[in-house]
Parts: structure tokens; C-alpha cells; sequence
């Protein structure tokens, strides 16, 4: 009797298990850019891939039509976050960010031979927050950001803005 005992309190022992957090089998994410797709018709995709419960890595890229924009017409880039709160992989975030992109300059004048084509890479830093579900399948995040042209073009800004509103799946 004392064997079975002690077989039944190692088994149930085996099947038991206390965390604070649920396991997360879900440390990858790829998200749309609803937000900037309505605004200005640029599609912008992105992956993120989660390092911890409140850091994560990822990278963005976008397409454009329209080289004249305010982001031009193509760009990639890398991005590092830092989450926030109570939840994990959800809430408020910081995040660095770097960005590669080209475009053209929307001022020509016809007398004056110039190529207006650029390229340049951006530095900077964004603030957001992401929304779950229960599953913990679906995301939505709300995000904005600054950066800085490392090289710009005379006729460029120095400065360089994103933002967005996504739609994101784990898996």
C-alpha cells in the first residue's frame, strides 16, 4: 500500500506544475500596418521575434508607389523593444530603431539638371502599446517614432518620422 502511495504522489507530481506565467510556445509574430496602408496606401509588413517575456527583436519593410513620400518609396530596418507592465509581451514599449530607405525629392525644377534620387539610414527611437488576446494569437498595437538621417541629402530632411496602427499573429 505505502508503494502505491508513494507511485500516486510521484505521478500526480510529474503532471503538476506551478508558474506564475502560462508557457509560451509562441515567440514568433509577423504584423500589417493597417493604419499606414489606409493613410497612404504604403504596405508595411513586420516580424518580431520574442528574446524574453519583456524584450524582443524584429524587423520592418515597407513599399511604396509614391517615391515623393514622406518615408520615400522603399525601406528595411531592424528594431529592438523593451515591454512595460504586468503582461507579458503586451503593454507599453520603447523601442531603437534603424531604417534603411530610399525615395526621390518632389522638388524639381526643369532649368536645373539634379539627380533628386536618395537612399539614406535613420537612427531613433519609438514608444507604443500592444493589446492581446486571451489566446494570445492576435495582437493590436499602437506605435510612433522619431529618427534621426544619419546622411541626408541637401534638399532632404534630418529628420524622419513612423507610426501605425497593426494588426499582428503569434505563432
Amino acid at each position: 500500500m505505502k508503494k502505491l502511495l508513494f507511485f500516486g504522489a510521484l505521478l500526480s507530481g510529474y503532471f503538476v506544475s506551478a508558474q506564475a506565467y502560462p508557457i509560451f510556445d509562441t515567440a514568433n509574430e509577423i504584423k500589417f500596418n493597417i493604419g499606414l496602408f489606409l493613410a497612404t496606401t504604403t504596405v508595411e509588413g513586420s516580424y518580431e521575434y520574442y528574446i524574453s517575456e519583456d524584450t524582443s527583436i524584429g524587423g520592418t519593410i515597407y513599399f511604396d508607389n509614391d517615391a515623393t513620400d514622406y518615408n520615400g518609396d522603399f525601406g528595411i530596418g531592424p528594431n529592438f523593444r523593451a515591454y512595460f507592465g504586468y503582461q507579458p509581451r503586451s503593454g507599453f514599449f520603447a523601442e531603437a530603431f534603424g531604417l534603411y530607405y530610399t525615395g526621390e525629392d518632389e522638388d524639381v525644377d526643369p532649368l536645373v539638371f539634379s539627380d533628386n534620387d536618395y537612399s539614406t539610414f535613420a537612427l531613433g527611437l519609438g514608444l507604443g502599446n500592444k493589446w492581446t488576446t486571451r489566446s494570445e494569437r492576435f495582437t493590436l498595437e499602437i506605435f510612433g517614432g522619431f529618427g534621426r538621417n544619419i546622411n541626408p541629402e541637401d534638399f532632404q530632411d534630418d529628420f524622419m518620422y513612423r507610426g501605425g496602427l497593426s494588426i499582428g499573429f503569434r505563432f
